[in-house]
């Protein structure tokens, strides 16, 4: 449960107004003080994480928030960051502390329906409110959410709450396979893995670590190589089933790789796996469209060192260039910055998106779908620029 990566759990978000109990909520659930409670409004700031196994669903990661009715100048950019933990929530609880339902909790749900994440509302602090006084705010809630009534003080009803998480979590979450469905017991596989100045030192890097457990996982063999070894290692081994690169060596790879076998990347992999292939596949053809001095941006979804001829700072800058004849414009946003009017930009380059759930990726995918705006990823930019993507895409259209 500790090794599994936060993007892969399920993303249960708690909200509402302050002093609801919120963070106390947060502490029951998990058996944990992970999270500081008071009696003073406005205690959380910033928005507070925690994993657990949520037996017998799984890892799940929980997140506390800023109160939504929050004041002042401090207040309003705390109200953002709880805006902002919606786009990544596959699971919301919408706290009630003896105040009825009002606006604050209408503009939470009508975002959650929008985006179709499920919703439980939690009657917090049922030990200091009567029969009467109870029903009285239930008559406000929406018929169609579930109710369950707690005290997370004392942690009565928290077990009724687990259950009802794993009842209503998404029937979907992170089913998506990302190599599943495209091989058989004993295939080879053959993963190119560059190590260069980006590469981590003494580790791979999460996609790569992801798709090798899933080859593994499909009683397939993998073959990790170097883009230097690659040729010499394909005359060693049967034909393989599939080539997957890291996408900085696409074009290397692709001149060695025989046309007869697949060959992909790792961010197209995660492309499928954490958003929408054919959008961020359309996107890419805006490409083509780029005239001088149009804008890009340029989003990661974590923050790290920039090293030397870091692919998103140097690597695709000069890689635009080369195939638009064109000083573009670029901006870059790193981890949950994103902008919420992206309106003057001509196309959007995602990462792989490999530290974010999948409702968060998606997320980024249907604003830009919202404002018209072009979005792909890195892999699949990267398969563009280098005349390659209709092969590189290939591979799934036999999927499933």
């Amino acid at each position: 449960m500790q090794t599994t990566p936060i993007s892969n759990r399920l993303h249960i978000g708690i909200f509402g107004r302050r002093n609801a109990g919120k963070s106390t909520l947060l502490n029951s659930i998990v058996g944990q003080n992970t999270a500081i409670t008071s009696d003073q409004p406005g205690t959380t700031t910033d928005p507070v994480y925690k994993t657990m196994e949520l037996i017998p669903f799984g890892p799940v990661v929980i997140i506390d928030t800023a109160g939504i009715d929050d004041q002042g100048d401090l207040g309003e950019l705390r109200i953002k960051k709880t805006i902002d933990i919606i786009d990544k929530t596959d699971l919301a609880l919408i706290v009630l502390s003896g105040n009825s339902w009002g606006e604050e909790e209408n503009e939470l749900y009508l975002r959650f329906i929008d985006k179709k994440t499920p919703i439980i509302v939690i009657l917090n602090k049922i030990d200091q409110y009567s029969a009467d006084q109870l029903n009285a705010i239930r008559s406000t809630i929406p018929a169609d959410l579930q109710q369950i009534t707690v005290s997370a003080l004392t942690n009565k009803g928290i077990d009724t709450l687990k259950d009802a998480i794993i009842k209503n979590a998404p029937e979907k979450f992170e089913t998506t396979s990302i190599i599943k469905d495209l091989i058989n017991p004993n295939d080879y596989v053959v993963l190119v893995v560059p190590i260069d100045y980006e590469a981590p030192k003494g580790r791979l890097i999460l996609p790569q670590v992801q798709v090798l457990r899933e080859v593994l996982d499909c009683n397939a063999i993998a073959v990790t190589v170097k883009e230097t070894e690659l040729e010499s290692v394909l005359l060693q081994i049967p034909k393989p089933k599939l080539v997957i690169t890291d996408s900085q060596a696409f074009k290397q790879v692709a001149k060695i790789v025989p046309p007869s076998v697949a060959l992909t990347s790792f961010s197209i992999l995660f492309a499928r796996h954490k958003g929408d292939l054919d959008i961020l596949v359309r996107g890419a053809a805006a490409l083509d469209q780029l005239s001088g001095n149009d804008k890009v941006l340029i989003a990661e979804a974590c923050s790290h060192h920039i090293g030397k001829d870091d692919i998103a700072r140097e690597k695709l800058p000069r890689w635009l260039k080369q195939y638009t004849g064109h000083n573009l414009q670029i901006n870059y946003v790193n981890g949950n910055d994103f902008p919420s009017d992206i309106n003057e930009y001509k196309l959007v380059i995602h990462c792989g998106a490999c530290m974010f759930n999948r409702q968060g990726f998606m997320s980024r995918i249907m604003k830009a779908e919202a404002q018209s705006v072009p979005i792909t990823n890195f892999g699949v930019c990267i398969a563009k620029l280098m005349g390659i993507l209709d092969r590189a895409v290939s591979v799934f259209n036999n999927s499933e």
